[in-house]
C-alpha cells in the first residue's frame, strides 16, 4: 500500500527543535529492537512529519477564491481542476500523511505504560485523519502499527472515519494526562477540543446537509447534532480567552508561543545541527508576487515565481479600519542602495528586511521603495500621506542610476480590480497618479503589494530557499471563535453565531454587526451573486485565516467551491470545468492511482466522483 509500507527511516532528524532530539536509527529493524526500550526516541518522528501538513500549499490553498498566479497563462492544476490520479503532488500528500499516521501508530504501538506519549501519537493520528478526510473523503482508517509491507486496507465509510475520530477526542480529553494546554508545539487537551471542533464542524456539512444545486451553492440541513458538538468543542478550545491581543502582535515574528496558539509545527534554528540553509521552511517566500533579482533589490525571493499570489477579490476584502490587513501584508517597504562592487544589496538592514532589524532612526534614513495602503484608503488620504513623507525627508524617489535593479519606487492603493498608483520621479516631488489594472500591477517586476508577513524570519541569512524557522500555527483561537460562528449558524442559532463574529471583528477594528443582513462586502460581484449569511463567515475565515491553507476545506466543507469559482475564478466559467464528461463534480481530489494500483483492497470503482 503506498501510504503504509514498513519502511521507517529516522535518519537526519537529530536536534530539530527544543524536543525533537532523535537518535539516528536509519534500519528498520534495528529501530524495531531500539524502540521498545526507547519508545521516546519515536516522539520526535512522529511530530516532524507534522510539519508537512503545516507547509503544503498547493492541495490547502489553491482551488478557491483568495490566490492566483499572475505570472502564468493559468493557475495551475489544481485551481483549474485538471488534476488526475497520477498528480505527483496528490500521491505525495497522501503518501506523507499516511506516513504520519503510520509512524503515530508506532509511537502508540511501542509507547507500553507510557501514557503520555501514547496520547501524543493518538492526537497526531487525528490531526492526520482530518487532513485525509477533507482532501479524499472515505480513507483506510489504520489504528494499527503496520511493520511490513502490506496491501490491503479498503476505503472506511466517512461516517466510521467521523466517529472514530471524535471518540478517540472525546477520550483523550477526558481521560488522558495531556496538558490543558502547550505553547511549544507538543499535544494538549486544548489541542484536542480544537481538533474535533473541526472534525465536528466538517462532519456536520458531510452527513448532515444535502446539496441542493451546486452552482448556487444552496443545501438543506438535516440534522444539527454534529454542529452543536462543534460549538461545545469549539468553546472547550477558546477556554474562555478574549480577543484582545493586537492582531499585527499575535502574528509578530517575536511573539511565538502566545496565548492564542494552540498547535503549532516547530522549528528552531538555534538547536539544529545541520545545513540551517536549508532544513527550515519556505513559507517566507510563498504568498507573495515577484521581485526580480532579489539579491540586488534586497526584497524578499518568490518561490514559483508569485504562484501563490493575493486574488483581486482578496486584495479588497479588508474594510475600513481593519488592522488585519496591514497585519497580514507588509506595507513599507524599504529600498536598498547598491554596493557599487557587489552589485548587491546589504540583506537583513535594507530592503523588506529592514522593516524588522533597522531601528526606527536607521529606517527613516533608507528610502522608501514602496507604501502600499489598505484598499480602504481614499485618494486624499494617500496623497496626504506621500506629502508629509516627502516633508518629514523620507522620500520616495527614484535613484540617479538604476544599473542593478533597485526598485522604483511608487505608492499604490489596491482596490480589487485595479490600483491607483503614484510613481515616483528622480527629485522625489509629488507625482500625478494613474490607475493600472490589478493583474498588471502584480505581474509586473518588482511590484508587489500582496507580500505576506505572517511567516516572515528577519533572521534568515538569505532571500530564497528554506531559510525560515519561524513555527507555524496550525490551531489559534480566533479560528475556533469563527468555528463556533460557523456552527451556531448552520444549528440555526444567528443571535449566538454573530456574537462570535463580532468578538473577532472588534480586535480588528471593523465595525461590529447588527445583524447578519448589515454586512456590505468591500469587493465587487456579478448580478447572479447573491449575499446569504454563510458569505459573511467565509469572508471573516478569508481576513483573519489569510494564507494559513485552509481555504480549500472551507469551500469544499460549506458547499461553495463551486459557486465561489463560477464567480471569483478568472477561469473556471462553467459547472463542467470542474467536472468529468459524466457530469461528476470534483468535490474531492482524486485517490492517487498507486494506491489504486497497489492496495487490493481498493480498485478503480473506489475512485473518487469526477475522476
Amino acid at each position: 500500500m503506498l501510504g503504509l509500507g514498513g519502511a521507517f527511516l529516522l535518519s537526519g532528524l537529530t536536534g530539530c527543535s527544543d524536543f525533537l532530539d532523535a537518535r539516528n536509527l536509519s534500519n528498520a529493524e534495528d529501530a524495531d529492537v531500539y524502540f521498545p526500550e526507547h519508545p521516546d526516541q519515536i516522539r520526535p518522528v512522529v511530530y516532524d512529519k507534522v510539519r508537512y501538513i503545516a507547509t503544503h500549499i498547493d492541495m490547502l490553498d489553491q482551488a478557491g477564491d483568495l490566490f492566483i498566479n499572475p505570472r502564468s497563462a493559468d493557475d495551475g492544476t489544481f485551481s483549474m481542476f485538471t488534476v488526475t490520479p497520477d498528480n505527483s503532488t496528490v500521491k505525495s500528500y497522501y503518501q506523507n500523511v499516511m506516513y504520519m499516521i503510520n509512524r503515530a501508530n508506532c509511537l502508540i504501538h511501542y509507547a507500553g505504560d507510557n501514557a503520555q506519549l501514547a496520547a501524543e501519537g493518538r492526537f497526531i493520528r487525528v490531526l492526520g485523519f482530518y487532513y485525509l478526510t477533507q482532501q479524499f473523503g472515505s480513507v483506510p482508517y489504520v489504528t494499527e502499527y503496520v511493520q511490513t509491507a502490506q496491501n490491503e486496507f479498503p476505503r472506511t465509510p466517512l461516517e466510521e472515519c467521523y466517529a472514530n475520530m471524535l471518540a478517540e477526542c472525546e477520550d483523550l480529553y477526558n481521560n488522558s494526562p495531556l496538558e490543558q494546554q502547550s505553547h511549544t508545539g507538543v499535544a494538549s487537551k486544548q489541542a484536542v477540543a480544537a481538533i474535533a471542533a473541526k472534525i465536528a464542524l466538517a462532519a456536520g456539512w458531510d452527513l448532515d446537509t444535502s446539496l441542493v444545486n451546486a452552482a448556487a451553492g444552496t443545501y438543506t440541513v438535516n440534522d444539527t447534532k454534529y454542529f452543536k458538538k462543534a460549538v461545545e468543542w469549539a468553546d472547550k478550545a477558546i477556554m474562555g480567552i478574549q480577543l484582545t491581543m493586537p492582531f499585527a502582535e499575535k502574528w509578530a515574528w517575536n511573539n511565538e508561543g502566545n496565548e492564542e496558539e494552540i498547535f503549532s509545527a516547530q522549528y528552531d534554528k538555534d538547536g539544529y545541527p545541520g545545513n540551517k540553509a536549508t532544513n527550515g521552511h519556505s513559507l517566507m517566500n510563498n504568498y507573495m508576487a515577484y521581485y526580480s533579482n532579489c539579491v540586488q533589490t534586497g526584497q524578499k525571493g518568490t518561490g514559483g515565481g508569485g504562484t501563490n499570489c493575493c486574488s483581486q477579490k482578496a486584495a479588497s476584502l479588508f474594510e475600513k479600519g481593519d488592522t488585519r490587513f496591514e497585519g497580514t501584508f507588509m506595507t513599507f517597504f524599504y529600498n536598498a542602495p547598491i554596493n557599487p562592487e557587489t552589485k548587491n544589496a546589504e540583506w537583513g538592514t535594507q530592503g523588506y528586511m529592514a522593516w524588522y532589524n533597522c531601528t526606527p532612526e536607521e529606517q527613516h534614513d533608507l528610502p522608501i521603495a514602496m507604501r502600499i495602503y489598505p484598499p480602504a484608503t481614499t485618494v486624499a488620504e494617500a496623497e496626504a500621506d506621500i506629502r508629509q513623507m516627502i516633508a518629514d525627508g523620507r522620500i520616495l524617489k527614484k535613484f540617479a542610476n538604476n544599473t542593478y535593479g533597485v526598485n522604483e519606487p511608487f505608492a499604490a492603493i489596491i482596490t480589487g480590480e485595479t490600483v491607483t498608483k503614484w510613481e515616483f520621479n528622480s527629485n522625489g516631488t509629488m507625482p500625478s497618479k494613474k490607475t493600472v489594472p490589478y493583474t498588471d500591477f502584480i505581474r509586473e517586476s518588482a511590484n508587489n503589494g500582496t507580500c505576506v508577513t505572517k511567516y516572515d524570519d528577519p533572521r534568515s541569512e538569505a532571500v530564497t530557499g528554506n531559510q525560515d524557522y519561524r513555527d507555524v500555527p496550525i490551531l489559534h483561537v480566533s479560528e475556533m471563535y469563527l468555528v463556533a460562528a460557523e456552527a451556531y449558524l448552520l444549528a440555526g442559532d444567528q443571535a449566538n453565531s454573530l456574537k462570535y463574529i463580532n468578538a473577532v471583528r472588534k480586535r480588528a477594528g471593523a465595525s461590529e454587526l447588527a445583524s447578519f443582513g448589515a454586512y456590505e462586502a468591500p469587493y465587487v460581484t456579478s448580478a447572479n451573486f447573491t449575499f446569504v449569511p454563510l458569505d459573511l463567515i467565509l469572508d471573516e475565515r478569508a481576513r483573519e485565516c489569510y494564507a494559513e491553507r485552509t481555504r480549500y476545506f472551507d469551500l469544499r466543507r460549506t458547499k461553495q467551491l463551486v459557486r465561489y469559482n463560477l464567480e471569483f475564478s478568472r477561469f473556471i466559467k462553467n459547472v463542467s470545468a470542474m467536472s468529468n464528461a459524466a457530469g461528476e463534480i470534483k468535490w474531492y481530489r482524486p485517490i492517487p492511482q498507486d494506491e489504486i494500483d497497489s492496495n487490493k483492497a481498493i480498485s478503480s470503482a473506489d475512485q473518487n466522483p469526477g475522476y
